[in-house]
C-alpha cells in the first residue's frame, strides 16, 4: 500500500498575477490539498509561481522550503535566479509553514506528535504530486522536464516525493541526509532529540531492522513492504533505491550542526553516489554562498534538461 497515493482528477489550481514585466511574472497560487489534513488550516495549499514569459516549453522546478518561515527566503532567491534562465518555478508553502498551521501547532514548533509529523510529511509529498499534475496541464511547461528542489526539511520531503513520483525527473537536495537514527542521535544540535518519540536504546533496537527493510524495498518496491515503524516511511533512505540513476545534485554544509555528515553520506551511498557538493558553511550560513549555490543549481538543471540558451535571459530581470 502506498500511503502517498491520492485521489486523481483534474488539478484545480487558482492563479492570480501579482507582478509582471515583459520577461517574467509572479503569481500567487492556491489549491485544495488532496492529502488527509489533520486540521482545517491545512486544507488550502498555497504557493508562488514564477513564469518566464519569453520561454516556451519551459522546464519547471518545484521548490520546497524548510522548517520555519524564514526558510522561504532562499527559495524566492533561487526562483528569481532560475526564472531568469528560462526555468519556471513553483514555490510550495507546505503545512510546516505557520500560515498553514493551527495556533496550537504554531506554539509548539518544532515539537509535534508522531502522528502530526507523519501526516504533515504525507500531505507535503501529495501536494508535490498535485503540483506535477498541474504542471502537466500547463501549455507553457515541458511536461518531461519537471524537477524538485528542497531545502533542509524540504529536502527530505523532496526525496520522498521524487522516490514515489516518476514525473519528477531531477532533484536538488540542499542541507539534508538520510537515516533518522543517525540524524537524531549524532546531530550536534539537540533539536531532533527533543522532538523524538523514543529513547536512544529503543531507536537503536528498531533500526537494527532497517537494513533488512531497505533490502526488501529494493527487491519488492516501497508499496509492497510493511515497515516495522512509521518513521521508516518518512526517511529519505527508504527511497534511495528509487532515486538511483536519476539526475540528483546534493549540496551540503561541512559544519552543519543539524545534519551529521554521516547521515548525508549514508543517503548519498543509498542513491548510488550522485553528484554532491560540500561547502564551507553551517546549516543556515550556507546561504551566504547563495551566488555559488544558485549557479550550481541552474547549471545542474540546464545539464539535466539540456535547456537551450535561447530561452534564457541575462541580468536581473524580475520585478521586485
Amino acid at each position: 500500500m502506498n500511503l502517498y497515493d491520492y485521489p486523481g482528477g483534474e488539478p484545480n489550481f487558482t492563479l492570480a498575477v501579482e507582478k509582471a514585466n515583459s520577461k517574467c511574472s509572479r503569481s500567487s497560487v492556491k489549491f485544495v490539498t488532496a492529502g488527509p489534513a489533520l486540521h482545517d488550516e491545512c486544507q488550502i495549499a498555497r504557493g508562488e509561481y514564477f513564469q518566464p514569459l519569453r520561454a516556451s516549453n519551459a522546464p519547471l522546478a518545484i521548490i520546497l522550503h524548510g522548517l520555519g518561515d524564514h526558510s522561504v527566503i532562499p527559495c524566492k532567491l533561487l526562483a528569481r535566479s532560475l526564472v531568469n534562465r528560462g526555468i519556471a518555478c513553483l514555490i510550495l508553502y507546505s503545512v510546516f509553514h505557520t500560515r498553514r498551521m493551527p495556533e496550537d501547532m504554531r506554539r509548539r514548533v518544532p515539537v509535534f506528535t508522531s502522528e502530526e509529523w507523519f501526516e504533515d510529511y504525507r500531505i507535503s509529498v501529495i501536494e508535490v504530486r498535485q503540483a506535477a499534475d498541474w504542471a502537466c496541464s500547463r501549455p507553457e511547461i515541458n511536461h518531461e522536464q519537471i524537477s524538485v528542489v528542497g531545502i533542509s526539511l524540504g529536502g527530505f520531503i523532496s526525496s520522498v516525493a521524487m522516490g514515489v513520483e516518476e514525473r519528477l525527473r531531477a532533484g536538488v537536495f540542499i542541507t539534508m541526509g538520510g537515516n533518522s537514527e543517525t540524524i537524531t542521535w549524532k546531530s550536534k544540535n539537540d533539536t531532533f532529540r527533543k522532538i523524538h518519540n523514543c529513547t536512544q536504546e529503543e531507536c537503536r533496537q528498531v533500526h537494527t531492522q532497517y537494513p533488512q527493510y531497505l533490502a526488501q524495498v529494493a527487491e519488492k518496491g516501497f508499496a509492497n513492504v510493511t515497515p516495522l515503524k512509521q518513521c521508516f516511511l518518512t526517511d529519505a533512505m527508504t527511497f534511495g533505491h528509487s532515486l538511483r540513476g536519476r539526475p540528483i545534485l546534493m549540496i551540503n554544509a561541512l559544519w552543519d550542526k543539524y545534519i551529521p555528515k554521516q547521515s548525508t553520506l549514508e543517503f548519498w551511498e543509498e542513491c548510488a553516489k550522485p553528484a554532491i557538493i560540500w561547502l564551507p558553511a553551517g546549516h543556515a550560513s550556507i546561504w551566504a554562498l547563495y551566488p555559488l549555490i544558485s549557479k550550481r543549481v541552474a547549471r545542474f538543471l540546464d545539464s539535466s534538461f539540456k535547456v537551450q540558451s535561447s530561452g534564457r535571459g541575462t541580468g536581473r530581470q524580475f520585478i521586485e
